[in-house]
């Protein structure tokens, strides 16, 4: 029964989580229902990490130990994402097929360094600017919206490999029980999170805009931009959040 959940938080974060099999394609496509449920444990765990260093550690300090630990726990999955992304972005110079052969390249170009250098100076400052204004909640909905958009974009995206676990979450079984949690999620964020609405707007906003960018180029979503998906979303998220304090 939690079997898709442990296949979620084994491929989403660096926990040390087991699996005694291997799981089935159909366990992997019910995974994607229990996206948001690990964003809500991760932001759970950076927000107690901030609360406890914020006793004693400046703002600065704090916000780069939480980032640290923001990547660690994640193991920069979703920055390889969206290095390659960008590089294919770039290198493939509006060509499909040049894009999606630069993504499968395991090297990092110039523009996926770029692209990671300014997401964690974005993240940076805009923790720093939350955990002075004692405003770190918004990190746990960045997290939350972000995974949550990885369920929306593999529910209505084609997935453009014939491979891969993207193609697994593609074709999914759980797409009433998907469209049920985004649902709740969304609801919860608005009622719970001062400025919630705003934070889920600007989150479907980027959503609409990556997603017709995907669209436009390679005709839909790789595992790569779904991972630079994920890093836009909580960025923006994040930036939206320090204009209101």
């Amino acid at each position: 029964m939690f079997k898709p959940f442990w296949v979620a938080l084994q491929f989403l974060t660096c926990l040390p989580v087991t699996l005694q099999k291997q799981p089935t394609d159909q366990q992997i496509g019910y995974s994607l229902t229990y996206y948001p449920l690990v964003g809500l444990l991760l932001g759970l765990i950076l927000i107690c990490l901030c609360s406890f260093f914020s006793l004693f550690a400046t703002a600065w300090i704090n916000a780069a130990i939480v980032l640290t630990a923001w990547i660690l726990l994640t193991g920069g999955l979703h920055l390889d994402g969206l290095a390659d992304s960008a590089d294919a972005w770039v290198g493939g110079m509006g060509d499909r097929a040049r894009t999606l052969a630069i993504m499968k390249d395991p090297n990092c170009g110039p523009m996926g360094v770029i692209a990671i250098v300014l997401i964690i100076l974005l993240k940076f400052v805009a923790l720093y600017t939350l955990i002075q204004t004692l405003q770190s909640v918004a990190l746990l909905a960045s997290i939350v919206l972000a995974r949550t958009s990885l369920v929306l974009l593999f529910l209505t995206t084609p997935y453009v490999r014939n491979v891969g676990l993207g193609s697994c979450l593609a074709a999914n079984h759980s797409s009433r029980w998907c469209i049920l949690i985004i649902s709740a999620v969304c609801f919860l964020i608005t009622v719970f999170v001062e400025n919630g609405f705003f934070y889920i707007v600007s989150a479907v906003m980027v959503f609409l805009l990556l997603r017709q960018a995907m669209m436009n180029r390679i005709g839909g979503t790789t595992g790569d931009t779904a991972g630079g998906l994920v890093e836009v979303v909580e960025t923006i998220v994040l930036i939206i959040a320090t204009f209101f304090y």
